[in-house]
């Protein structure tokens, strides 16, 4: 028998979507949980997008209607972590990175600066230059706090796996021989932060996500119970050579009972 949980973190892509292709199984599961007033967060690596524009996207390509506070981005959560780290000090930061992570900053009273921040913020950035590079790269160098949104090497794309914005990161890690903070899933950084949004113990939240190396070890490594569904990236075949399990392993969402 699973246990009953109060709250749940819910993965995005391969979990409610796969790319631009629906999971049925997902939109029952998001409506049974809203049916029987179950808290539950998406908690995602995207950084790219604003809550808003992931709302939109449920509701316009996956028919899954929800609003803003059911989403916790890693762009939230850097914003809200270096934030805390900055608390009445210095709150100037240089971005890599899309809308997403920078209105995340501005909404939390940071300055955006090429000169001397205090903090350089390094996420995935399509639109990414040898100058951005520069400028993070001179900017740690000098004593910036350095700090990565998730370490993501790759994203899935219907064209392959790109590149995500851990291979960012990674090249100004590389450039200023520092290594960043991480925040973003598998750190426990986000999902402390999300145990905070959703305020409920960790006890009570089950991690469901398709990714064993992102999601589940998220949820494993503060000791929070995980769902793992098979409906995008990991196999049963990968996940059964693993020393430590997830809680749960299910073929679809239609195989959980609330």
């Amino acid at each position: 028998m699973a246990k009953k949980y109060k709250g749940y973190f819910i993965d995005l892509d391969g979990t409610v979507y796969a790319g631009k292709k629906r999971i049925p199984a997902a939109k029952r599961f998001i409506e049974q949980l809203q049916a029987t007033q179950t808290a539950f967060l998406f908690v995602t690596n995207n950084t790219t997008k604003l809550p808003a524009d992931v709302v939109r996207n449920l509701a316009e390509n996956h028919d899954i209607h929800v609003s803003e506070d059911n989403v916790y981005t890693a762009g939230l959560a850097t914003a809200d972590y270096v934030a805390g780290l900055a608390k009445d000090g210095d709150r100037t930061v240089y971005v890599i990175g899309e809308i997403g992570l920078i209105q995340a900053f501005l909404d939390r009273g940071f300055t955006l600066t090429e000169r001397n921040p205090a903090f350089v913020v390094v996420g995935l950035d399509s639109d990414v230059t040898y100058h951005k590079f520069e400028l993070a790269t001179l900017a740690v160098r000098s004593g910036a706090t350095f700090i990565g949104t998730n370490p993501d090497s790759n994203i899935p794309n219907e064209r392959g796996m790109l590149p995500g914005a851990g291979s960012l990161v990674e090249m100004v890690a590389y450039t200023t021989q520092q290594r960043p903070i991480y925040v973003g899933k598998p750190e426990p950084i986000i999902m402390e932060n999300a145990l905070a949004e959703i305020g409920l113990p960790k006890e009570d939240v089950v991690m469901v996500g398709d990714n064993y190396m992102t999601d589940i070890t998220a949820g494993q490594r503060i000791g929070m119970d995980t769902l793992l569904v098979y409906s995008g990236l990991s196999t049963r075949q990968q996940v059964a050579k693993k020393a430590k399990k997830p809680t749960y392993e299910i073929d679809s969402l239609d195989d959980w009972t609330l």
